[in-house]
């Protein structure tokens, strides 16, 4: 019965609402609800006469500002509000409505029907109710109104009482940062983490700092994460969604073991409560027995439209045979030259008619168009011929569309990255045998060898430190001119890893080539961890005079984080630069202790 009430309620209060918009007068809807309405409610005329003046009463009315214009509600003998000239209690008092009247229905089906200046006006006046901007809000994002959805929410949002949210105000939450993400409204969704977490209630500044949490790791800021992530379990110490946020943040930072033992602990603690659902029980239970996988099958479970595809690729590269030979050859300078055959070209063809993105060739890791949006295609039809991938050029997009989608979450590298890393190690350990000279990026089409590389040891770097590692090492001997900008990436990963001494080799060897940030900042730390507290003060000099705000920006408890160029790259000397080195190493500072108490006094 209820719903049928709710039903009938939602297709009469739509009617009534739109025969109120004719004139904004009481007797034009009255007229209406006998004519009309009754048939809304199964021909109930008594209940279409009681049911209109409650509508009435909570109508925003923009003759007046969108305030209400509510009718005296009668006593029993007097006359009847629905202008039937009979008394109350032998009218519409004497009926009884099958369900509850929402006081904010005809607040939130105008803001469904409103649009341009007047929904701009009405958001404007503050008067809509919080429950009826919430719910045209969430109705206008299911519908595809994303614009219109922003709209409504921001006007949720942007009230003086945040006292007076409802609880249900956490998903629309959650729903405008993402809107804003999507939308490329960065400074917006700033603004809004900031003031939730500066003076919204406790259930809502919990939400913003675990989003605040991930949004730091997709940027790779991990010592930011953590911060989050700390006052976000002062804020709401049992919820769930941090267990599941810790064991991400492990990852991030390689303590893979940790990331279990966490688990197991949240498991206990949240299992002794007793207010979880089974299925939250088992997630917990799965992410404490294998983190990693159990993220990743999250992961295809959540992209609902390649997750059946995306499974196969797992299984299609577990399954890989070994991969061909290619053809190398020694040019007349003694370079090394890897040249597509004919087999390949046709192969790589067929691939691409499906796949369609190319490969900028102007770029090291970067695509004309996206790929994603007919990834369901492209991944159904490699899976049927796995042939394709004796081809690099096949490999090498593929490389480059997993890196591009998934290489910022570590629980990727083993089903998706490392397959792909042991075929292009083969094709690498084919070009070492072909002789010792340089194999140079401009040369026939080593580019599609060395930008695989690239794309595999970038997306290795989190779920696969050492193996990404390893391949980076092996691609600068083969490169020894870098083209492809490794030397700062196998540096960092050297100092993750504590080897300080190979990390100080390692900037020796490049001392005399253009100055990098990265690789300056990396000879003062290693200098610092090896007790060699003079070289690394005299390091800083050149760090000087490279960017004056690495420092200041590597001290800061909380800057300000500064956009690269469109391309991601930050010119060097720039605050930009200074900022990606801080999201990168930080917690490598701050975990090595003194040293940024001792690059403070430096500063002073």
């Amino acid at each position: 019965m209820l719903a049928v009430w709710v039903e009938q309620l939602l297709g009469f209060a739509t009617g009534a609402l739109a025969a109120i918009r004719e004139d904004e007068h009481y007797p034009t809807l009255m007229a209406w609800a006998r004519r009309q309405g009754a048939d809304q409610l199964g021909g109930d005329l008594p209940l279409a006469q009681a049911l209109a003046p409650e509508l009435w009463s909570q109508t925003p009315l923009e003759r007046l500002g969108y305030a209400c214009e509510p009718l005296a509600r009668p006593e029993a003998n007097e006359p009847c509000w629905c202008d039937s000239g009979r008394k109350t209690r032998h009218c519409c008092g004497a009926v009884d409505l099958p369900g509850e009247v929402p006081e904010h229905l005809m607040w939130m089906l105008s803001l469904r029907d409103w649009t341009g200046p007047t929904l701009k006006a009405a958001l404007a006046s503050g008067r809509a109710p919080a429950q009826a901007l919430l719910e045209a809000g969430l109705i206008a994002a299911e519908t595809g109104q994303r614009g219109r959805a922003q709209q409504i929410l921001e006007a949720l949002f942007q009230r003086p009482d945040w006292s007076r949210l409802p609880e249900q105000a956490e998903p629309a939450f959650e729903l405008l940062i993402d809107l804003y993400q999507e939308r490329g409204f960065t400074r917006k969704r700033t603004a809004l983490l900031d003031e939730v977490l500066e003076r919204g209630p406790l259930f809502l500044r919990g939400v913003a700092l675990e989003r605040l949490c991930l949004m730091h790791l997709d940027d790779d800021d991990l010592d930011s994460a953590r911060a989050a992530f700390v006052r976000a379990q002062q804020a709401l110490p049992d919820s769930p969604t941090l267990a599941y946020i810790e064991a991400m943040l492990l990852l991030h930072e390689g303590h893979e073991k940790e990331a279990g033992e966490r688990a197991r602990f949240w498991f206990r603690r949240l299992a002794r409560q007793g207010e979880l659902d089974p299925d939250q029980m088992q997630f917990l239970s799965d992410l404490a027995d294998n983190p990693g996988a159990t993220l990743a099958d999250q992961l295809l479970n959540a992209e609902e439209d390649i997750a059946e595809p995306l499974a196969a690729l797992q299984t299609l590269l577990a399954e890989l045979p070994p991969a061909p030979a290619l053809d190398v050859r020694v040019n007349a300078e003694g370079e090394l030259e890897y040249h597509t055959s004919a087999r390949e070209d046709t192969l790589f063809a067929a691939w691409q008619a499906h796949f369609m993105a190319a490969v900028d060739e102007e770029s090291a890791m970067g695509f004309e168009a996206d790929p994603w949006p007919q990834a369901g295609d492209w991944l159904r039809e490699l899976c049927a011929h796995p042939e394709w991938l004796d081809a690099p050029c096949v490999v090498q997009s593929l490389a480059l569309a997993l890196t591009r989608r998934f290489g910022s979450l570590p629980w990727m590298s083993p089903s998706l990255f490392e397959p792909l890393a042991d075929r292009l190690e083969r094709w690498l350990a084919r070009v070492r045998d072909a002789g010792d000279g340089p194999f140079l990026w401009e040369r026939a089409d080593n580019a599609v060898l060395l930008r695989t590389g690239l794309a595999l040891v970038v997306g290795m770097e989190r779920g696969a430190r050492e193996r990404s590692r390893q391949l980076a090492e092996q691609l600068l001997v083969l490169d020894d001119q870098d083209s492809l900008g490794l030397q700062e990436l196998v540096l960092d990963q050297l100092l993750r890893e504590g080897r300080d001494r190979e990390a100080l080799a390692m900037t020796e060897r490049y001392r005399d080539s253009t100055p990098v940030l990265g690789l300056l900042m990396g000879r003062v730390l290693a200098l610092f961890r090896l007790g060699r507290r003079d070289e690394a003060a005299e390091a800083l000099t050149e760090v000087e005079r490279h960017n004056a705000h690495a420092l200041g920006m590597l001290c800061a408890d909380n800057p300000r984080p500064v956009a690269a160029g469109p391309d991601g790259a930050a010119e060097p000397g720039s605050r930009a630069e200074a900022w990606q080195y801080r999201t990168l190493m930080r917690d490598q500072w701050r975990t090595t202790p003194e040293a940024l108490a001792w690059l403070r006094d430096q500063l002073d």
